[in-house]
């Protein structure tokens, strides 16, 4: 099972990644359309760039706040912490609602961290006497 979790762990960084990028993206594009409308002239252009730019950063900085607690739960799955397996059960069942992507790494992650054997990872309890990286 180790194999899976760090599979589960890679899946959320991935996962998580891909909201950073969208928080560029939204940066990207609001900033754009910023500087665009204030390329026009005008002073209704001019009053409007500040809140495009509020609007853009704001929306951001929700999806790279939205990111955080995925990419914290990977790194606890990767080190096996016991609070990670916990919170990345909570994630997987927000993501099974983001269809397709998110219900299959929700359903993937839900189904690996809920085996007996990721039980016994960890909670220090290994019967193969093989120990995950942290011991």
């Amino acid at each position: 099972m180790e194999t899976h979790v760090r599979v589960a762990a890679w899946l959320r960084i991935l996962w998580s990644a891909g909201g950073l990028l969208a928080a560029l993206f939204v940066l990207l594009v609001f900033g754009g359309f910023g500087v665009l409308v204030g390329a026009a002239g005008g002073s209704d252009a001019q009053s409007a760039v500040p809140w495009i730019m509020v609007a853009g950063t704001w929306l951001a900085t929700v999806f790279g706040v939205l990111s955080l607690p995925g990419l914290i739960t990977a790194w606890g799955l990767l080190t096996y912490r016991p609070w990670a397996r916990i919170l990345d059960i909570a994630l997987s069942a927000f993501d099974l609602f983001h269809f397709p992507l998110g219900t299959a790494l929700g359903a993937y992650s839900i189904w690996v961290m809920l085996q007996p054997e990721t039980v016994e990872l960890f909670e220090g309890r290994n019967p193969s006497g093989r120990y995950p990286a942290h011991f």
